[in-house]
Formats: C-alpha cells, sequence, structure tokens
C-alpha cells in the first residue's frame, strides 16, 4: 500500500524527467534559424534529396542516383523526409535531428531498464546529446550509440523473459541501428551476442536473440556485397597511443569557445559523481530496510534476492563494462582517419563514456532519496541545455546576412560557394563552412561541392557518360577548405551562381568571366550571378 500510495509522486518525477529531457535535447535546435551544427547543412540537403527526389522541379535525379544499402545512412534522413511531407525542409530536418538526439537519452533508459534498474538514469546522459560530435554534426554516429544501448537493453530483456514483442522491438532496433551507422551496427550484433552469454548463467537461454538477429544480419550480408571502395577500411593501421586518455574531456565539451561550457559540463559531472555515491551507499541501506520505499519501476521489491536475479544483475553489470573498456580501447588504437572518414578515433571517447554511464549503481528506490538526486540532475541538465540552446540562438545574428543573400536565388538554382572567412562563432569549429548547403535544401538544385562527392553517402553523382547526367564538375579533396584553389575559368563554367563568404568584396575572384557580375551583398555575404550575353 506504501508503495502505491506513493506512485504519483513517482510519476511526477519521470514527468519532470521527460520534459526536462525534451528541453535540453530540442531547445537548442528550436532556438537557432539555422543551428550552428558544421555538417547539418548537408545532411539536410541529403534529406531533401530523399524527399524530392522524383519531382523534376528540384534536379536532384538528374545528377544523383540513390543507393540506400551500398551507403546505408538512412535513418536521419528517412525521418526528415517524412516529415517534409507536412513541414517546410528546414523546420523537418530540425525535428527529425531532435529525434535522433533523443536516441541518447532513450536508449540508455531501455538499458537501464534491462538491468532492471530505474530508466530515470537516463537524465545521466543528457549533456551527451550535446556533445562535442553533435555540434559537429555527426548526428548518425550519437544517434548509433543510443540504438546501440537500446539494442543491448532489449537482448536482456529478450533473453530474460523472450515474448513476440520484445523479440519484434529488438529485430527492428537492430535494422534501425544498420540503417543508422553500418560501422557501429557490427558492434551492436556483438554486445547482443556478448548480452546473452554474460546472462547465461542466470536465463540458460541464448537461442531467444537468434531470429531478432537475422533481418538485420541479411542486409549486413548484401551491404558487404555492394559496398562502395569508400567505406572499405582494409588498409586501416591501430597504434596504441596511451597519450590520447588525456584529450577525453575536450573531445566530449570543447563544441564552443566559451570556457561557460566545460564549467556547466563539470558542475553536471559533479552531480553525476554525487548521484553514484548516494546510490551505491542507498544500495546498502535498502538493503537492511528490506527496500519497503520499492517504486516498482525495474528497482525489485526488497527482500533477500534469489541467486538467479544475483547472477543476472552481474551478467548485467558486466555488459557495460566490457563495452566501455573495447571503446576505450578503440579510442586509444584507432587513427584520425580512414578512408574519407575523418575524425575517427575521437568519436570513441563519446561512446566509452555514454555506456560507461551503465555502470554507476541503480537509482535508489526511496523516494525520500531519489527525489532529491533527479531534482540536482534535473538543475544541472537544465543549465547546461540553457547554454547551449542560448549559444544556437546567437548564432542567428552571424546568419542574417546568409539569409538575406539567399532570397535572391531561384529555385534550384546551379550554385559555387566559397567560405573564406570564418570568423562570427563562438563554435570551437566553424559552421559557416557547409551553410549554403541550406540553398540546396530549400530550394533545390546543384551545389559546387556536396558530401555525395566521396561515395560515402544513400546518394551519389551520376556517372558523366550517362547522357541523361547533369553533375557538377570534380572538385579536389578538401576543396571546402581551401578556397583560394578556385579558378573562375576552370572551376565556375557550369554555374550561373555564386556566393562567397568573405570580410572584403572578392569581386578578383570573378574579374576573368565577364559574364559573372555582382548583384548583391549582405555583411560578409557576396552573391554574384552569371548574366549570359544573348547571340547577335
Amino acid at each position: 500500500m506504501r508503495a502505491i500510495a506513493q506512485s504519483p509522486w513517482h510519476a511526477l518525477l519521470g514527468l519532470v524527467s521527460v520534459v526536462v529531457t525534451v528541453y535540453v535535447v530540442a531547445g537548442p535546435l528550436l532556438a537557432a534559424h539555422y543551428p550552428p551544427m558544421t555538417d547539418l547543412p548537408f545532411h539536410a540537403a541529403h534529406t531533401s534529396i530523399l524527399r524530392h527526389y522524383w519531382d523534376p522541379q528540384w534536379h536532384f535525379r538528374e545528377q544523383l542516383e540513390l543507393q540506400p544499402i551500398a551507403v546505408p545512412y538512412l535513418t536521419h534522413y528517412a525521418i526528415g523526409a517524412l516529415f517534409m511531407l507536412w513541414l517546410p525542409p528546414l523546420a523537418a530536418v530540425k525535428l527529425a535531428t531532435v529525434v535522433m538526439l533523443l536516441l541518447v537519452p532513450a536508449g540508455m533508459a531501455v538499458l537501464l531498464s534491462g538491468m532492471k534498474r530505474s530508466p530515470l538514469g537516463a537524465l545521466l546522459t543528457l549533456p551527451l546529446a550535446y556533445c562535442t560530435l553533435a555540434h559537429w554534426g555527426f548526428i548518425n554516429f550519437v544517434g548509433a550509440l543510443g540504438l546501440f544501448a537500446m539494442a543491448v537493453g532489449l537482448a536482456m530483456k529478450v533473453v530474460d523473459r523472450p515474448t513476440r514483442g520484445r523479440r519484434v522491438a529488438l529485430a527492428i532496433t537492430l535494422v534501425l541501428l544498420f540503417f543508422t551507422h553500418i560501422f557501429r551496427f557490427p558492434m551492436g550484433v556483438a554486445a547482443v551476442i556478448g548480452t546473452a552469454l554474460f546472462l547465461y548463467p542466470a536465463t540458460r537461454r541464448f537461442r531467444p536473440i537468434v531470429s531478432p538477429l537475422v533481418p538485420s544480419l541479411v542486409l549486413f550480408a548484401w551491404w558487404v556485397v555492394v559496398k562502395p571502395k569508400a567505406l572499405d577500411t582494409g588498409a586501416m593501421e591501430l597504434s596504441l597511443d596511451l597519450e590520447r586518455r588525456k584529450e577525453v574531456w575536450a573531445l566530449l565539451f570543447g563544441g564552443f569557445n566559451d570556457p561557460l561550457e566545460s564549467e556547466l559540463a563539470t558542475i553536471f559531472a559533479r552531480v553525476v559523481g554525487l548521484v553514484g555515491v548516494a546510490s551505491l551507499l542507498a544500495v546498502f541501506v535498502e538493503r537492511r530496510v528490506g527496500g519497503e520505499d520499492g517504486d516498482g519501476d525495474g528497482g525489485g521489491g526488497g527482500g533477500r534476492a534469489t541467486r538467479r536475479e544475483v547472477r543476472f544483475a552481474i551478467g548485467a553489470g558486466l555488459v557495460p563494462v566490457a563495452c566501455a573498456l573495447v571503446f576505450f580501447g578503440l579510442f586509444l588504437t584507432l587513427p584520425m582517419q580512414i578512408g574519407v572518414w575523418w575524425y575517427v578515433y575521437p568519436r570513441e571517447a563519446t561512446a566509452a563514456v555514454y555506456i560507461a554511464i551503465a555502470i554507476l549503481p541503480g537509482l535508489p528506490r526511496s523516494l525520500t532519496v531519489r527525489a532529491p538526486l533527479i531534482t540536482a540532475l534535473a538543475i544541472a541538465a537544465f543549465a547546461y541545455g540553457r547554454f547551449v540552446a542560448q549559444s544556437y540562438a546567437a548564432f542567428d545574428a552571424q546568419t542574417a546576412d546568409f539569409r538575406k543573400v539567399a532570397q535572391r536565388l531561384p529555385r534550384a538554382p546551379k550554385l559555387l560557394y566559397l567560405v573564406f572567412d570564418h570568423a562570427g562563432s563562438t563554435r570551437g569549429t566553424t559552421p559557416f563552412i557547409h551553410l549554403p548547403a541550406y540553398v540546396q535544401a530549400e530550394h533545390g538544385g546543384h551545389l559546387s561541392f556536396n558530401f555525395v562527392a566521396w561515395g560515402a553517402a544513400p546518394m551519389v553523382f551520376r556517372s558523366r557518360r550517362d547522357e541523361r547526367a547533369v553533375v557538377p564538375p570534380p572538385v579536389p579533396l578538401r576543396w571546402e577548405w581551401t578556397p583560394h584553389l578556385f579558378k573562375v575559368q576552370e572551376h565556375g563554367a557550369f554555374f550561373d551562381w555564386f556566393m562567397v563568404r568573405a570580410g572584403r568584396p572578392p569581386d578578383a575572384l570573378f574579374a576573368d568571366d565577364a559574364e559573372i557580375q555582382r548583384v548583391d551583398h549582405a555583411g560578409k555575404w557576396w552573391l554574384y550571378k552569371r548574366i549570359r550575353k544573348q547571340a547577335p
């Protein structure tokens, strides 16, 4: 009766946790017209390509082919394309990004539930939804971490008490992981199998996870056959570098040139430490009093644990330990670049820290102890989310000139863009480098540089031997970072519109082509148009 009487208070804690989670994850993206995520403009462009591929007014099909299995980074784009059925492109992409980032706490909640702990412990992961990787725009990777944790948690549930619904949920999660991040997928499969093995002494079950593995493994086998060379990791070299352990904090929270980011993250980390210590102490206290304040959310109902429960708890606790050790080992050994993929080993720092959160003791069952801990976590998470939202909102002042100039562009322009000046943002990595890709997202057309040129996106340029192809000319590797390589006679003939971000008039760039004239200027953005001469 006591637990029943307290249930409204536990429900209130759950509601507070959900509200804070939604605010921390959605707030920054809603605060800015163009969020200062470095790669998000191209995620927006690719989402629009998927949505409008068969619409001739957008001119996507004439330049691109879809390759959804060869490069299956589709989850983010598919969600955004679905939202584009009702929303404008930018709003749809931001909402899809919210969904992807919500996978961080959602995945941890499922993992903790699978470990028979309170899912409210997912609050511990909230700042990682806006870690450095998220500010870079590595949305697929960050979302895949949540799906990885979700798959492990569902595997625990399946071997603990197999039901059709749990098997289906695990199968769907693994398929989503395949379509979210192909290189995280094999790790997810290994973790699911490892989870069943770790829990076998308690459950004596392994076969229930077999059928959920089948659909995604079939897709993976298909991918192995058709994958492009851009996704080949055969030449990867591993070398142990213990000095990297000193980089972890900066890799987690180095998104802004603002010391407040690290200060707020440090405060949150201290709260996490406090919660961990308090939860550990509560374990011993609750064992002595018999857990009379149980809440029924997976924390147990008190009394002496059975041998099976002890074995399950030990096995479940070892799973995140093993995963965290593997990820940290990858962090210490992987290179910075594999093929076209850059910033490789730093990503594993976030993966290791994220999954290690599940190693902490579960939240206390007692409401009198849990309530202040949840409150402290909520306040610290809210403060961090508010900082990110304010920093994102401040970026609007730096993109007002871009929005003004972009309004002059027609539907489906052939647009060449160059970014010389990267000043004006508090972000640690330039958010201006790909900003004009939003033009393709919102208006269609062609771009002088696009991630699809690398062959590592779900769409790829058509072969130039294809008579139907209308494809922008190729550019050198790292073209977007080296705008000084631009020569108008060599690189400009295909394009009718030109956008340049520079601190001074870049007229000299186009002096050798008399058809190109300046038509607008706002702040640091300069707009030029090709005015073709009429034949006599």
